[in-house]
Protein backbone atom coordinates (compact mmCIF):
# COMPACT_ATOMS: atom_id res chain seq x y z
CA UNK A 1 0.00 0.00 0.00
CA UNK A 2 2.00 2.89 -0.89
CA UNK A 3 0.16 5.11 1.56
CA UNK A 4 1.72 3.55 4.22
CA UNK A 5 5.22 3.44 2.45
CA UNK A 6 4.28 7.70 2.62
CA UNK A 7 3.36 7.82 5.22
CA UNK A 8 6.47 6.52 7.49
CA UNK A 9 8.93 8.07 5.63
CA UNK A 10 6.95 11.56 6.30
CA UNK A 11 6.67 10.84 9.71
CA UNK A 12 10.08 10.50 10.59
CA UNK A 13 10.84 13.56 8.72
CA UNK A 14 7.85 15.50 10.97
CA UNK A 15 9.69 14.29 14.07
CA UNK A 16 13.28 14.29 13.12
CA UNK A 17 12.76 18.37 11.31
CA UNK A 18 11.95 20.28 14.25
CA UNK A 19 13.41 18.33 17.34
CA UNK A 20 17.16 19.15 15.33
CA UNK A 21 16.26 22.56 14.77
CA UNK A 22 14.86 23.61 18.72
CA UNK A 23 17.91 21.67 19.79
CA UNK A 24 20.34 23.14 17.28
CA UNK A 25 18.95 26.57 18.46
CA UNK A 26 19.34 26.23 21.70
CA UNK A 27 23.20 24.70 21.41
CA UNK A 28 23.65 27.72 19.73
CA UNK A 29 21.98 29.90 22.32
CA UNK A 30 24.03 28.45 24.73
CA UNK A 31 27.63 28.24 22.62
CA UNK A 32 26.82 31.72 21.53
CA UNK A 33 30.64 32.68 21.96
CA UNK A 34 31.65 30.23 18.99
CA UNK A 35 29.92 32.49 16.45
CA UNK A 36 31.93 35.44 17.74
CA UNK A 37 33.51 37.75 15.36
CA UNK A 38 31.55 36.69 12.86
CA UNK A 39 28.58 37.05 10.54
CA UNK A 40 26.72 34.58 12.03
CA UNK A 41 27.42 36.41 15.58
CA UNK A 42 24.25 35.74 18.07
CA UNK A 43 22.08 38.22 19.17
CA UNK A 44 22.00 39.49 22.80
CA UNK A 45 18.80 38.43 23.26
CA UNK A 46 19.18 34.62 21.68
CA UNK A 47 22.47 34.17 24.06
CA UNK A 48 21.99 31.87 27.22
CA UNK A 49 23.77 30.89 29.75
CA UNK A 50 24.57 26.88 29.92
CA UNK A 51 21.06 25.47 30.97
CA UNK A 52 19.08 22.07 29.78
CA UNK A 53 15.80 23.44 29.19
CA UNK A 54 13.68 20.09 29.76
CA UNK A 55 14.42 20.29 33.05
CA UNK A 56 15.12 24.06 34.57
CA UNK A 57 12.91 25.75 31.92
CA UNK A 58 15.39 28.16 32.30
CA UNK A 59 15.02 29.21 28.59
CA UNK A 60 11.59 28.96 26.59
CA UNK A 61 11.93 27.42 22.52
CA UNK A 62 10.78 31.33 21.37
CA UNK A 63 13.52 32.95 23.05
CA UNK A 64 16.30 30.15 21.75
CA UNK A 65 14.79 30.55 17.90
CA UNK A 66 13.57 33.82 17.26
CA UNK A 67 16.60 36.13 17.38
CA UNK A 68 19.48 36.37 14.52
CA UNK A 69 20.85 33.47 13.18
CA UNK A 70 18.61 30.68 14.78
CA UNK A 71 15.71 32.04 13.51
CA UNK A 72 17.87 31.04 9.77
CA UNK A 73 17.51 27.62 11.35
CA UNK A 74 14.19 27.76 13.02
CA UNK A 75 11.96 29.57 10.62
CA UNK A 76 12.40 27.37 7.13
CA UNK A 77 12.65 23.92 9.66
CA UNK A 78 8.79 25.00 10.77
CA UNK A 79 7.78 26.09 7.43
CA UNK A 80 8.80 22.37 6.18
CA UNK A 81 7.40 20.88 8.48
CA UNK A 82 4.09 22.63 8.18
CA UNK A 83 4.27 22.08 4.56
CA UNK A 84 4.72 17.75 5.57
CA UNK A 85 2.14 18.20 7.77
CA UNK A 86 -0.20 18.79 4.92
CA UNK A 87 0.66 15.94 2.74
CA UNK A 88 1.00 13.51 6.20
CA UNK A 89 -2.94 14.28 7.04
CA UNK A 90 -3.93 14.28 3.11
CA UNK A 91 -2.15 10.53 3.06
CA UNK A 92 -4.19 9.54 6.34
CA UNK A 93 -6.93 10.65 5.37
CA UNK A 94 -6.22 8.55 1.68
CA UNK A 95 -5.61 5.40 3.42
CA UNK A 96 -8.66 5.57 6.23
CA UNK A 97 -10.54 5.97 2.97
CA UNK A 98 -9.55 2.99 1.43
CA UNK A 99 -9.40 0.62 4.47
CA UNK A 100 -13.38 2.40 5.26
CA UNK A 101 -14.37 1.83 1.71
CA UNK A 102 -15.03 5.63 1.62
CA UNK A 103 -13.74 7.12 -1.58
CA UNK A 104 -13.32 10.53 -1.81
CA UNK A 105 -14.42 11.33 1.95
CA UNK A 106 -12.91 14.33 3.69
CA UNK A 107 -12.52 13.51 7.81
CA UNK A 108 -12.51 15.33 10.37
CA UNK A 109 -8.39 14.86 11.08
CA UNK A 110 -7.58 15.98 8.07
CA UNK A 111 -9.43 19.54 8.37
CA UNK A 112 -7.83 19.64 11.61
CA UNK A 113 -4.11 18.07 11.03
CA UNK A 114 -4.28 20.81 8.02
CA UNK A 115 -5.29 23.82 10.19
CA UNK A 116 -2.13 22.90 12.59
CA UNK A 117 0.24 22.53 9.76
CA UNK A 118 -1.33 26.37 8.51
CA UNK A 119 -1.27 28.07 12.31
CA UNK A 120 2.57 26.35 12.81
CA UNK A 121 3.71 27.65 9.54
CA UNK A 122 2.37 31.18 10.91
CA UNK A 123 3.64 31.48 14.09
CA UNK A 124 6.89 30.40 12.48
CA UNK A 125 7.08 33.62 10.03
CA UNK A 126 6.05 35.89 12.44
CA UNK A 127 8.44 34.78 15.39
CA UNK A 128 10.65 37.11 15.64
CA UNK A 129 8.99 39.91 13.73
CA UNK A 130 8.53 42.93 16.64
CA UNK A 131 5.52 45.17 16.68
CA UNK A 132 5.22 46.91 19.79
CA UNK A 133 0.90 46.48 19.92
CA UNK A 134 -0.64 44.10 22.82
CA UNK A 135 -3.26 42.72 20.32
CA UNK A 136 0.02 41.53 18.29
CA UNK A 137 1.17 39.61 21.25
CA UNK A 138 -2.35 37.86 21.78
CA UNK A 139 -2.45 36.97 18.30
CA UNK A 140 1.19 35.29 18.66
CA UNK A 141 -0.10 33.30 21.18
CA UNK A 142 -3.05 32.25 20.00
CA UNK A 143 -1.57 31.36 16.81
CA UNK A 144 0.21 28.54 18.40
CA UNK A 145 -2.07 27.58 21.60
CA UNK A 146 -4.48 26.92 18.00
CA UNK A 147 -1.48 24.66 16.40
CA UNK A 148 -1.40 22.73 19.64
CA UNK A 149 -5.15 22.26 20.03
CA UNK A 150 -5.91 21.52 16.42
CA UNK A 151 -3.06 19.13 16.68
CA UNK A 152 -4.05 17.37 19.23
CA UNK A 153 -7.86 17.34 17.79
CA UNK A 154 -6.35 15.53 14.84
CA UNK A 155 -4.16 13.01 16.35
CA UNK A 156 -6.90 11.71 18.50
CA UNK A 157 -9.65 11.37 15.88
CA UNK A 158 -6.67 9.65 13.84
CA UNK A 159 -6.07 6.96 16.35
CA UNK A 160 -9.90 6.71 17.17
CA UNK A 161 -10.41 5.57 13.32
CA UNK A 162 -7.28 3.41 13.15
CA UNK A 163 -8.57 1.34 16.85
CA UNK A 164 -12.21 1.39 15.20
CA UNK A 165 -10.21 -0.80 12.13
CA UNK A 166 -7.41 -2.48 13.99
CA UNK A 167 -8.67 -5.69 13.41
CA UNK A 168 -8.79 -4.58 9.71
CA UNK A 169 -5.11 -3.79 9.24
CA UNK A 170 -3.70 -6.16 12.16
CA UNK A 171 -1.01 -7.74 9.43
CA UNK A 172 0.28 -4.60 8.51
CA UNK A 173 0.49 -2.94 11.93
CA UNK A 174 1.90 -2.92 15.12
CA UNK A 175 -0.68 -3.42 17.65
CA UNK A 176 1.48 -2.27 20.64
CA UNK A 177 2.61 0.74 19.23
CA UNK A 178 -1.64 1.67 19.02
CA UNK A 179 -1.65 1.10 21.96
CA UNK A 180 1.35 3.40 22.93
CA UNK A 181 -0.32 6.40 20.24
CA UNK A 182 -3.39 6.35 22.48
CA UNK A 183 -1.67 6.61 25.38
CA UNK A 184 0.88 9.17 23.94
CA UNK A 185 -2.64 11.68 22.90
CA UNK A 186 -4.06 11.21 25.86
CA UNK A 187 -1.26 12.18 28.44
CA UNK A 188 -0.72 14.96 25.95
CA UNK A 189 -4.62 16.15 26.58
CA UNK A 190 -4.46 15.17 30.32
CA UNK A 191 -1.43 17.18 30.84
CA UNK A 192 -2.95 20.59 29.02
CA UNK A 193 -5.76 20.29 31.02
CA UNK A 194 -4.03 20.29 34.12
CA UNK A 195 -1.68 23.13 33.16
CA UNK A 196 -4.32 25.75 31.85
CA UNK A 197 -4.48 26.99 35.57
CA UNK A 198 -0.73 27.71 35.66
CA UNK A 199 -0.49 28.78 32.28
CA UNK A 200 -3.02 31.24 32.50
CA UNK A 201 -1.64 32.79 35.48
CA UNK A 202 1.49 34.99 36.03
CA UNK A 203 4.77 33.34 37.65
CA UNK A 204 5.91 29.84 37.33
CA UNK A 205 8.46 30.40 33.79
CA UNK A 206 10.94 28.16 34.53
CA UNK A 207 7.78 25.48 34.91
CA UNK A 208 6.30 27.08 31.86
CA UNK A 209 9.16 26.74 29.61
CA UNK A 210 9.86 23.42 30.64
CA UNK A 211 6.75 22.22 29.85
CA UNK A 212 6.88 24.07 26.19
CA UNK A 213 10.55 22.15 25.51
CA UNK A 214 8.81 18.62 26.83
CA UNK A 215 5.33 19.01 25.22
CA UNK A 216 6.77 20.07 21.66
CA UNK A 217 8.19 16.45 21.86
CA UNK A 218 5.37 14.87 22.78
CA UNK A 219 3.64 16.17 19.93
CA UNK A 220 6.00 15.60 17.70
CA UNK A 221 6.66 11.45 18.94
CA UNK A 222 3.01 11.29 17.93
CA UNK A 223 4.72 11.04 14.34
CA UNK A 224 7.52 8.63 16.00
CA UNK A 225 5.38 6.03 16.69
CA UNK A 226 3.31 6.58 13.38
CA UNK A 227 6.65 5.12 11.94
CA UNK A 228 7.05 2.49 13.50
CA UNK A 229 3.37 1.71 13.58
CA UNK A 230 3.07 0.99 10.18
CA UNK A 231 4.90 -2.20 8.97
CA UNK A 232 6.97 -1.93 5.80
CA UNK A 233 5.47 -3.17 3.13
CA UNK A 234 6.34 -4.03 -0.79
Amino acid sequence: MTETTKIRKLSLWIFFLPLIAINLCLFISVNYYLLENTIFMVDQIGRSGFTIPYFDGSVSISRASRTFPQYLIFKPSMIITGILLFYYWNYNNNLICKLRGTENKKYKFRMFGILSAIFLIIHSIFLGVKFDIQLYKLFRRVVLLLFIIFELVAQGILVYYLYNIKNKILEITNKRVLIAKIILVSVLVIVAFASLPILVTKGNTHFKHALEWNYFVGVITFYLLTFFFWKRTT
